[in-house]
């Protein structure tokens, strides 16, 4: 069992994270759907500028989101996609590693000035609070992130 935070109302809910895996969680006050611990069964959650709101500022209340702004087409952000994967794999609730395709969603990316990608940008309580630039190594990245978990 793990205790996942209701990003919407911040209740407190136990998920059992077998049952997750097959059937998506849902707070037990409000109703609205828990995240997966790790984003999605360990993998990085898929950002639009519909979901933004929600899934980046408003999760990043209850543990911080690192937002990865990329391209499909950018050499840099295919590099830096599986440094990306192993930390949703590591990061046991901890955080949240989430992806935004810049050319799919131009609106979020134009908000925050992303001018080169890959941009990486870490959310902790509704609020950006760091940014890296360009292909970072794992090790940079993971330290950027212990720094605000």
């Amino acid at each position: 069992m793990a205790i996942q935070v209701c990003a919407k109302c911040g209740a407190k809910n136990n998920v059992d994270e077998r049952a997750a895996a097959e059937k998506q969680p849902v707070c037990g006050r409000c109703g609205a759907k828990l995240q997966a611990a790790g984003a999605g069964g360990g993998k990085p959650l898929t950002v639009t500028d519909a979901t933004f709101e929600s899934e980046v500022v408003e999760a990043s209340r209850a543990h911080p989101v690192l937002l990865d702004c990329w391209a499909e087409w950018c050499g840099p952000c295919r590099m830096v996609a599986p440094v990306l994967d192993e930390l949703a794999r590591e990061s046991g609730g901890r955080y949240t590693i989430a992806k935004l395709d810049v050319d799919a969603n131009p609106q979020t990316a134009a908000q925050f000035g992303v001018r080169s990608i890959p941009t990486l940008f870490i959310f902790k309580d509704g609020q950006m609070v760091d940014r890296l630039m360009g292909a970072q190594p794992k090790s940079v990245i993971a330290a950027r992130l212990a720094a605000h978990t």
